[in-house]
């Protein structure tokens, strides 16, 4: 039998996994965030790699430590920042926080930008041509300066508080709570970071004199009878102290996408503006020198995203959507404008894909986007002047992370599919596509990639991926998995360390990975084909998909599960109560009761939004219980707001009812997860994960005798 290291579980989360890449200005480095495997195996640690841009040398590593590194970013004379939780040697006490560190292009030993109780969230934004970033950090709400959110944040720590206050909604989002502090926009100026040794010198010389003063009594000195919690000590002499773009922030800073122009003078943000349950987002420009704000383009109803800055600042470009309703999806339209918003004007109106991701091309004559398309993930080049949009990669692959070479106009990226992990790549201007040296080597895979089609009753055609094992055949036909993707606006047209169907290959399954109605990469007819109505079109070309492929030599039509998360679960439910082709289904985080789960979710507003009152009752799979036959695995992680725990509850509490045994025994399964999301991150959950499901399927696909995995006692 072949070995790959989808054979054991333990060496398939062993394999080191590239997450990010970043490109230094002159084009000729790239750094890769690279995660891997902790010593005692139970989580990832990251680092940051250097490899040349241009497919030749080795790769060199930059980062070591035990807290690891993320968001890497450059600046423009080729230093590198990035987040750590990393100890700061300068900083009175460790904290866990992260915070941004500077690796110096010269070389030399990381150091610390800043030192904010709460920590750095994110690198929002980084000037082209200037020393000058934005940085996302959260502080609490009653908080007028950084000294005063040190000093609220130890008081609650000292008093054990973790309650949290809401005046808005939501109040949760995916797997953590928000709240009590509030995300802000920070401009940082690098041009202030004073010379440490220097400048550490003159800080503990002012801390002696406020102590000294203390002592004689002087005025201004701290009482007595002040706890330490109370005392605001000083924000770091040593390190530029960040400017508060958004005081009384609210919500409104969970923004969706900034840009800040290349002289670091001018922060646009597409900010959040709350309406009820839901909201909008519209795009406001923020002077970094003053902190005033302007309102560039707002319109209700309307979505206004992801904002990109031209090379010579004078250009805007954004995605604009009109809010859908039950009556149907609606386009992501590409606009342009002034920098002032001035002038604004739609792009490439006849291309109907949903952009993933924007830029600028190196000479400011077009956009660089990424989308969805035909089960791909390609980059396309949009003109600015009214040409036709152009599809520069034209391969099986998803790319991401794309970045412009501004010298050449070449592009360094991310690229994978469903056989090949995300790696780094160079695409040239024609298209051509070079691999770069990589700190991860492509591992072998056990399965072959086969895209399979069919045309649904209403003359749709319906693709997607068949990944086959070794020695597939009419004398050896594979047992069959149906495993539906989440979303549902999704596709299954990139690698996932998470959902690896190339782990089911390894078991001698074939693995059917389809794009049903409500896809995305297929034009805005298809989605709407689904839309408001997930258990008709979805549900039909599932199984028409399902029909042509069990038509093949290669497959035994006589074992076949389904399996799927998020949406996916829903549609396994969905399935379940309609058909018993399947002799099993996995239903992993999956909705149960749409109207129980319309007002539980993390963002109610939106689902109420998609649905008619008549559509989610008739789309609700928890209708059919009565007409399941098929052995169920249900999987759920109690911290996973976005679908709650609630839906598997009542989902297993209306199985047993309706199909327990009168001794309480079941041919079901529920594998519980109290401290995991949405996902089941943790390797060792993961690996239980698998074991489970791949017991369950072997139990009721291959007639091999119920195991219970190592690890669930």
């Amino acid at each position: 039998m072949p070995t790959t290291p989808f054979h054991a579980l333990d060496d398939y989360i062993a394999l080191p996994r590239i997450e990010a890449l970043a490109l230094s200005p002159d084009g000729t480095r790239a750094v890769l965030t690279v995660a891997t495997l902790t010593k005692d195996a139970t989580g990832y640690e990251r680092s940051l790699w250097q490899v040349p841009a241009n497919g030749d040398g080795a790769p060199r590593r930059l980062t070591r430590s035990a807290k690891g590194e993320s968001g890497a970013v450059f600046l423009p004379g080729g230093d590198l920042l990035f987040v750590s939780a990393r100890p700061d040697t300068e900083a009175a006490d460790a904290e866990d926080a992260g915070q941004l560190w500077l690796l110096p292009a010269a070389g030399g030993e990381a150091r610390p930008v800043t030192r904010l109780t709460g920590g750095v969230s994110d690198i929002a934004a980084v000037a082209e041509a200037a020393e000058r970033l934005v940085l996302a950090a959260a502080l609490l709400p009653s908080a007028e300066t950084l000294e005063d959110d040190a000093r609220l944040r130890a008081e609650r720590t000292k008093r054990k508080v973790s309650a949290i206050l809401h005046d808005t909604y939501p109040v949760r989002h995916w797997d953590h709570d928000l709240g009590p502090a509030e995300p802000h926009l920070l401009a940082l100026d690098l041009a202030d970071l004073a010379d440490t040794l220097a400048a550490v010198a003159d800080e503990a010389d002012a801390v002696g004199a406020d102590a000294a003063g203390a002592d004689a009594g002087e005025p201004g000195a701290a009482d007595p009878g002040t706890t330490d919690a109370a005392a605001a000590e000083p924000y770091p002499a040593s390190l530029p102290r960040p400017v508060d773009l958004t005081p009384r922030p609210g919500r409104t800073a969970d923004t969706a996408g900034t840009a800040l122009t290349p002289d670091g003078a001018t922060l646009v943000a597409a900010m959040h503006v709350a309406e009820g349950l839901t909201g909008r987002y519209r795009l406001v420009s923020i002077d970094v020198a003053t902190g005033a704000h302007t309102v560039l383009r707002d319109e209700e109803g309307v979505d206004l995203e992801a904002p990109a800055i031209s090379h010579d600042g004078a250009t805007l470009a954004y995605v604009r959507t009109v809010k859908t309703t039950p009556a149907g999806p609606t386009e992501q339209e590409l606009w342009v404008s002034g920098l002032d918003g001035s002038s604004p004007r739609r792009i490439a109106a006849e291309w109907d894909r949903w952009p993933s991701g924007i830029q600028f091309d190196h000479d400011d004559q077009a956009l660089i986007v990424t989308a969805d398309s035909d089960g791909r993930g390609p980059v396309f080049r949009v003109p600015l002047d009214g040409g036709g949009v152009e599809q520069i990669t034209r391969d099986d692959f998803t790319y991401t992370h794309v970045r412009v070479d501004l010298r050449t106009g070449d592009l360094v990226a991310l690229r994978s599919s469903w056989v090949t992990p995300s790696h780094p790549v160079r695409i040239a201007r024609d298209g051509a596509v070079t691999p770069l040296a990589s700190p991860a080597p492509l591992p072998t895979v056990p399965a072959t990639m086969t895209e399979v089609d069919t045309t649904a009753a209403d003359g749709a055609r319906v693709r997607g991926w068949l990944l086959l094992p070794e020695g597939a055949s009419a004398a050896k036909p594979a047992p069959l998995l149906l495993w539906i993707h989440g979303g549902p606006l999704n596709s299954w047209n990139a690698w996932s360390w998470r959902w690896n169907p190339n782990l089911a290959v390894a078991q001698g399954y074939a693995v059917l990975l389809p794009d049903p109605a409500l896809s995305t990469g297929y034009g805005l007819d298809f989605i709407a084909r689904g839309w408001n109505s997930w258990g008709a079109a979805p549900y039909t070309d599932l199984m028409a998909i399902t029909d042509a492929v069990e038509a093949r030599p290669d497959i035994d039509e006589t074992r076949t599960a389904a399996m799927g998360g998020s949406f996916g679960g829903y549609m396994a439910n969905w399935v379940a109560g309609h058909t018993d082709r399947f002799r099993a289904i996995v239903t992993h985080a999956s909705l149960w009761a749409l109207d129980q789960f319309a007002g539980t979710t993390d963002h109610a507003g939106y689902w109420k939004s998609i649905f008619t009152t008549e559509a989610m009752i008739e789309n609700s799979p928890h209708r059919s219980v009565a007409e399941i036959r098929t052995p169920l695995l249900v999987i759920h992680g109690d911290r996973d707001y976005r679908v709650p725990i609630g839906e598997s509850l009542r989902l297993w509490a209306e199985l047993m009812e309706h199909h327990g045994g009168s001794d309480g025994s079941t041919v079901h399964r529920f594998l519980y997860f109290p401290d995991e999301n949405h996902w089941v991150l943790k390797p060792q959950h993961a690996v239980v994960w698998y074991d489970t499901v791949f017991a369950f399927l072997a139990e009721h696909l291959l007639g091999e005798e119920s195991t219970r995995p190592a690890g669930l006692g």
